[in-house]
This record gives C-alpha cells, sequence and structure tokens, in this order.
C-alpha cells in the first residue's frame, strides 16, 4: 500500500507592473531571476521576449532556458511557452515574460495566464510582466482616452490574487527620450508607437493609473478610475454593499459590466449580472441577439460576476423585486447610444426602474464607445 503524498505547495507569483513598453518591466524581471540564482535558487526562463533590446538580451544569459514549442497555423510556424516542458523540469522559479499574452489557435490553452496558474498549481513559484492597460475592466477607459483598443487582457482577479506586485516606474519624458534612441523600438515601429500610446500626456495618465493600482494593491484594496460616488463619506467601503448589472444584448453590456466589476471591487461587494428574458427559453430574441447575451453573461462569468436569467413580462417591476428579495443595494442599468431603436434601455425603462427603486442607488452608465479602434501593438 502506497502512502498517500500531499499535494504540492501552490507557487508565489510576482508580477512587475508597468504602464507601456520600455519601461524596464523585463529587465527588472531577469535581475530578481539572477539575484534568485545568486542565492542558490533553481531558477529557469519559460519565456522571454527580446524585442530586440540589447541590454535586457544581455541580461538573459547565464540563465537556463527552456525551449519553446512550435505551433503551425495557417501556414505559419509559430513559437509559444512549453508548459509541459517546464513542469518536467520543476524549477523552484520560473520566469514567464508577458503574462496577458494570448496564444496562437491550437494551443493547450487560449491564454498565458492560464499557463501560468498551472505552473502556481504545480508549486513553481513564476515572476512574470504586465502592463496596466491589460486589465479587463480599464479596457473602456483605456480606449476612451487613448483611442486604442487593448486586444490583450486580463481579469482583475488575476492581477488581485498575486502574492506580490511591483510598480516598474520610469518617468513619461525618460520613456519617450529612450524611444527617440531607438531603444525601445526600431525606427519604423517607434514612429507608429508615437501614434498611439506614446503620446506624453497618455502616458502621464497611464503611469497615474498603473501607480494607483499598486498602491491599491500593496494596500490590499483595489482601484476604481472614478472617484468614489458611493459608500461612507469619506470613500471607504460599506461592506454591506451588493450590486446589481441589468445586462442585454446590446453591445453597451460590455462596458456596464467593466464598471460593475471595478465599482464592486472598490467596494468589496458581491456583484450579480441579470438579464429578463420575456418569455420561457429565450424565445423572444433573434439567434444573432442570444449569441451576443451568451457572450456578455460568459463574460460577466470570467470577471467571477455571478450571473441569473431571470423571467418576467414586466422587466422593472422583476428587476426591483428581485433586487429587494437578494439584499441588493446598487443597481447599474445601461443606456446604449441608439435608446430609440432599443426596447430594452429605452428611456422609459431607465426612468421606470429609477421610480420603483425606492431606497436603491440606480447607476446609468452610457456607452461612449465612439473612436474607431486601432491595434493596442505599435
Amino acid at each position: 500500500m502506497t502512502a498517500a503524498t500531499d499535494p504540492p505547495t501552490r507557487g508565489r507569483l510576482k508580477v512587475f507592473l508597468g504602464y507601456a513598453a520600455g519601461v524596464g518591466k523585463t529587465y527588472q524581471m531577469l535581475a530578481e531571476a539572477h539575484k534568485l540564482q545568486g542565492e542558490g535558487v533553481d531558477v529557469v526562463v519559460g519565456y522571454f521576449e527580446p524585442h530586440g533590446r540589447r541590454d535586457t538580451i544581455a541580461l538573459s544569459e547565464g540563465l537556463e532556458r527552456v525551449s519553446r514549442k512550435t505551433i503551425s497555423y495557417r501556414g505559419a510556424t509559430f513559437e509559444e511557452m512549453d508548459t509541459e516542458a517546464i513542469l518536467r523540469r520543476h524549477p523552484a522559479v520560473a520566469v514567464v515574460d508577458e503574462f496577458p499574452h494570448t496564444n496562437v489557435p491550437g494551443s493547450k490553452t487560449e491564454k498565458r495566464w492560464v499557463d501560468v496558474h498551472e505552473l502556481l498549481d504545480a508549486g513553481i513559484d513564476v515572476l512574470t510582466t504586465m502592463n496596466v492597460q491589460h486589465l479587463e475592466s480599464l479596457n473602456d477607459q483605456i480606449w476612451q482616452s487613448t483611442g486604442v483598443r487593448v486586444r490583450e487582457t486580463i481579469p482583475d482577479w488575476v492581477l488581485k490574487a498575486a502574492d506580490e506586485v511591483v510598480m516598474v516606474d520610469l518617468t513619461p519624458r525618460a520613456l519617450l527620450n529612450r524611444l527617440a534612441r531607438g531603444v525601445v523600438y526600431p525606427p519604423e515601429q517607434a514612429r507608429k508607437a508615437l501614434e498611439n500610446f506614446f503620446k506624453e500626456s497618455t502616458l502621464v495618465a497611464l503611469r497615474e493609473l498603473a501607480m494607483r493600482q499598486a498602491a491599491y494593491v500593496v494596500e490590499g484594496h483595489w482601484a476604481v478610475e472614478e472617484s468614489p460616488a458611493v459608500g461612507d463619506a469619506d470613500g471607504t467601503a460599506s461592506g454591506s454593499d451588493r450590486l446589481l448589472l441589468l445586462v442585454g444584448p446590446e453591445p453597451s453590456s460590455a462596458a456596464l459590466i467593466r464598471r460593475g466589476r471595478r465599482m464592486a471591487d472598490l467596494l468589496r461587494a458581491d456583484c450579480v449580472a441579470v438579464y429578463i428574458s420575456e418569455s420561457p427559453g429565450l424565445g423572444h430574441l433573434s439567434g444573432k441577439q442570444r449569441q451576443y447575451l451568451e457572450r456578455h453573461l460568459n463574460f460577466a462569468r470570467a470577471l467571477q460576476i455571478e450571473t441569473r436569467i431571470l423571467e418576467g413580462r414586466d422587466v422593472a417591476d422583476t428587476l426591483v423585486t428581485f433586487a429587494r428579495l437578494n439584499g441588493v443595494t446598487q443597481v447599474f442599468v445601461g443606456r446604449d447610444t441608439e435608446a430609440a431603436a432599443h426596447r430594452w434601455f429605452a428611456p422609459s425603462l431607465v426612468e421606470r426602474i429609477v421610480n420603483q427603486a425606492r431606497g436603491l442607488q440606480v447607476t446609468v452608465v452610457a456607452d461612449r464607445s465612439v473612436r474607431t479602434p486601432v491595434t493596442d501593438r505599435p
């Protein structure tokens, strides 16, 4: 009879957080790896993206690297982190660059952060890097302020669950000087970068956002982009809030879910996303509407928001009744930019909810996604 073995102690996750490419996240991560190696810790590089930066490439020397795996997709060959090889090697610490990276189709997992969690589950500590704009709940705010839609994101809870977050800082002016000297990108790529994230005003805003995120993580809180408008007078959480998000198939629901998630994090409150169906089985929705609704509900679940589908002919009455029975204190509804064309978020529905929700705070979230999105990669 073989003795049972205890599961491995979960590894620790350390995130080097920045606000833009070139601030030195990867450099700091590799410096940490060398420090650990010098102390006798078994360290390997699971994935490292040099971006042609000579100083960073030089710092990677002397560290053991686990070979990448190759994946063929649409006639091209791509390299991804070989998670299975790292697990077989089983170091004490694995260095994994670009935490929010999306793996090429055909990979075992869709996102690199999922691969990292597999390493953590196996008891391997991980050092990794990311920029603040890759947080899912900031996606709309980043788009509205920069005109850039970030395509690779991670749920906020993934960063919130990290054991340590280190803010890697560099002034925007110093970063622009690095860009001009060709340290960050080659000339053509640098020119495109200046048209997107690398405007000084944008970098200042992103830097402030990253500093706030790191500060809240260190203090055991979680940041929100707006000034607190709810809770106690000093902006602290009451600890008894419960948020309800009224979602539907409309595009504005995605922004509503992000806003609700961040407010719930700020208040350390429970959050539930609700769709109210006029008939059983969602029969009143078209196939495309059902597809969009399911996409929004799955998005909410990915952000660790409870989802419910309720049935009721009167949306306002069903919503308020559910809210009162479930201890909801705040209700978030969306006002679509084309409200006149959509029955769901027409002004009359919002007004009826406000009139019936006596004692509840109702917040109407406008969808300001009016920019034409561009890629987040310069």
